[in-house]
């Protein structure tokens, strides 16, 4: 007996992969734009392999078999090493090798933060995990500077293009990793509260004794970390092997298990007497450190860019392919909608991003550029981590059932879109440091408004926020209560004035019509009537 065929496979959209993650206007107008156009080739390349089946396999396999710690050896000397899957290492020498983690301090030419920042948001797209320890090494430089004798002892080795995985002296190794260590149980972000304390030795190191609730990268070659000294937090540099071989006293208590961010081994650590370097001043460890935590907000936004660009790729990518109801999905009114706001989102997104990158070139000689990244990224940093949750969420459904099945890959973006909105200061923080340096800097607020002002005239809906942001920071009456509305304010028109100056006329136009409205509706897939869906998604 002959039965029929009761499984053909049909209606499904084809693998996304191969695909290159630098095939994205706004980000290679914006690397031009921003000064790094000379990194074009680089990027391309990179984007290919990032989007490529060998990368992407890599990405999965981390994810899937996450790190284990091996706290003790078979004869029960304690070890404290975290064993990773092969493929993240892989990841992490593509990244080293490009330069991701170190690059703008070793070769600093005009747009090299811009070619990094680039180089970051298209190789993200194979793993998000990985790009922690890379972050964390890139933005470990700034603060190191402030003790000259041991930036000169190790900037060289963090920036070099080696990934050199291993416990041994930092000396001996062709590249290093660092890592941050500042959270506590009883503190979280306010760090003043931490009791970890540093006692001097008569050879200039000191002692340190007390409990970190999250590090992450634990496997890193050397730690920044804040202790407790006389004067008060003070940020300490830690190697994990001391210049004579020995280990420090540095212990894995455990590693957390995460909502996502599965590649990356995040810890708890112990330091039982471990030996640290002092870092600028004691009592201004704070004041040493934020000039790491200024890097990686920035590898924030770039983080959660990326997220967003992976999940309108996907749900784009699938409407195209998919039909229901007699016609591809990309083709019904409704859906349009869904998907040319999720484009919307992400490209003003990835602009803002680059023009931070580019600000961030510009910081060290132009006061007005300084000003405008601190208030910037503040505000930046708020707003488009707190979008990324619920871009995820809206792509991820435009799959339907697809999309919660874990082989789409839409489930590990889901999981991983919150942590950028956490790490380096949850919503609050954020919203409260951008009030902060309204007050401490006003030269910020200046900086705001002449660069959204640029826009001045070309759209009245823009004009109109503005306006509106102004008055809105004329009142102090309860403005902490406030914080978090007056701060997406100002990150809607910053945006909305880099899309009117650079992006697309279709984009622009709908983000103004959509985000600058007070009918503006809550979910994604709101858009109103006028705007070209069609040109706004050809750029997908």
């Amino acid at each position: 007996m002959t039965f029929p065929a009761t499984h053909t496979v049909s209606n499904q959209a084809p693998d996304l992969v191969p695909y290159s993650a630098a095939h994205d206007r706004a980000l290679i107008e914006g690397l031009h734009r921003e000064g790094a156009g000379w990194a074009d080739d680089e990027v391309h390349e990179l984007g290919a392999l990032a989007g490529g089946a060998r990368a992407q396999e890599w990405g999965r396999l981390a994810n899937e078999y996450p790190p284990v710690l091996r706290t003790h050896d078979r004869y029960g000397n304690r070890i404290d090493e975290v064993e990773f899957h092969p493929h993240w290492h892989d990841l992490m020498t593509v990244a080293v090798e490009h330069g991701l983690h170190g690059a703008p301090w070793r070769d600093p030419r005009p747009g090299a933060h811009v070619a990094r920042a680039a180089k970051f948001y298209v190789w993200g797209q194979a793993d998000a995990g990985h790009m922690c320890p890379i972050s964390m090494t890139y933005a470990a430089i700034p603060a190191l500077r402030h003790n000259p004798a041991l930036a000169a002892e190790y900037e060289p080795l963090l920036a070099a293009p080696h990934y050199d995985f291993g416990l041994r002296t930092p000396a001996s190794k062709r590249g290093l990793i660092a890592g941050m260590s500042m959270t506590e149980k009883q503190g979280g972000s306010d760090v003043r509260a931490n009791t970890t304390t540093a006692t001097p030795n008569t050879d200039g190191t000191y002692t340190i004794v007390g409990h970190k609730w999250f590090t992450s990268a634990p496997m890193s070659d050397v730690f920044l970390t804040l202790a407790n000294t006389d004067a008060g937090p003070t940020c300490f540099l830690l190697p994990r092997v001391l210049p004579d071989g020995s280990r420090n006293r540095i212990r894995i208590q455990r590693l957390k298990d995460k909502l996502g961010n599965k590649s990356n081994a995040s810890s708890e650590i112990e330091y039982e007497g471990a030996v640290g370097w002092i870092v600028g001043p004691e009592g201004r460890g704070v004041s040493t450190i934020i000039d790491m935590v200024n890097m990686t907000r920035l590898d924030c936004v770039i983080g959660s860019a990326t997220g967003m660009r992976m999940a309108t790729l996907r749900a784009v990518h699938h409407a195209r392919h998919r039909k229901a109801f007699g016609a591809l999905l990309v083709d019904q009114p409704l859906m349009r909608n869904v998907l040319a706001d999720l484009v919307v989102e992400s490209e003003a997104s990835t602009t803002m991003m680059m023009r931070l990158a580019g600000a961030t070139d510009r910081a060290t000689g132009d006061p007005q550029e300084s000003a405008l990244r601190r208030i910037a990224l503040a505000v930046t940093k708020y707003w488009v981590c707190k979008r990324a949750p619920a871009h995820a969420a809206e792509a991820l459904e435009c799959l339907g059932g697809n999309g919660y099945a874990e082989e789409s890959g839409m489930p590990r973006l889901y999981r991983e879109a919150p942590l950028m909105s956490i790490w380096e200061g949850s919503g609050n923080v954020a919203a409260l440091d951008a009030l902060r340096a309204m007050v401490k800097q006003p030269d910020t607020v200046d900086a705001f408004f002449s660069e959204v002002r640029l826009a001045e005239g070309a759209d009245s809906r823009l004009d109109q926020a503005v306006a509106r942001v102004g008055k809105e920071l004329a009142d102090l009456e309860n403005i902490e209560y406030r914080a978090r509305r007056i701060v997406e304010s100002m990150a809607l028109v910053l945006q909305g004035a880099q899309l009117v100056r650079h992006g697309s006329h279709a984009v622009a136009d709908a983000f103004c019509a959509s985000r600058l409205d007070d009918d503006w509706g809550i979910a994604l897939g709101t858009l109103p009537t006028g705007v070209d869906t069609e040109a706004i998604l050809s750029r997908i």
